[in-house]
């Protein structure tokens, strides 16, 4: 499966981590010592999410590209 959804990465002085966001996916987030690992994380992360939604019926979002304007 494709994944094209969105993600929105920064660095967290908090957790001392690169955080992955997926906006569109409520709740899909992960993290990593460096950006390629925050990303790999974020990638299984936003597969598990949509298998649980369709294991428990529910609608998936359609990928809807840049969500953020310049």
């Amino acid at each position: 499966m494709a994944l094209r959804y969105e993600i929105i990465l920064y660095w967290s002085n908090v957790d001392q981590a690169f955080i992955a966001e997926v906006p569109e996916l409520p709740g899909c987030a992960a993290n990593g010592s460096t950006y390629a690992e925050a990303i790999q994380n974020v990638e299984v992360i936003m597969q598990e999410w949509i298998e649980t939604a369709q294991a428990l019926g529910r609608s998936i979002p359609e990928p809807q590209g840049r969500l953020l304007s310049a």
